[in-house]
């Protein structure tokens, strides 16, 4: 679960930071802040899906506005499924929206 996790907060990083001719934004770039696989482990670990969904939604937000706002196709999908992430009540109901995200970001990278 935590690499999944870093793995959305990376993508939704590279969607809003990372600019073309530019060195690539990597799992350890300074913008990772306190997304790393070690700080979702603890909130994996203390079952804090509420801090998860902060720490996750927090990087979706600015994917969000990479994207063009909510009015735009892209934003509205990405919406949608951060919505179903927020649903979520336990670490177990995270790992399905987790996986439409990580493959969304995937894919309008």
């Amino acid at each position: 679960m935590e690499l999944l996790l870093e793995t959305v907060a990376l993508y939704s990083l590279k969607l809003a930071y990372e600019t073309e001719g530019h060195s690539p934004i990597l799992r350890d770039d300074p913008l990772m802040g306190g997304c790393d696989r070690e700080v979702f482990g603890l909130l994996v670990r203390r079952g804090d899906v509420a801090g998860i969904q902060d720490e996750i939604g927090r990087c979706l937000n600015l994917a969000l506005g990479a994207v063009g706002g909510p009015d735009t196709v892209l934003g509205t999908e990405l919406q949608r499924l951060t919505a179903e992430f927020h649903t979520a009540q336990t670490t177990e109901q995270l790992q399905a929206p987790l996986s439409a995200l990580k493959n969304y970001l995937k894919d309008i990278l």
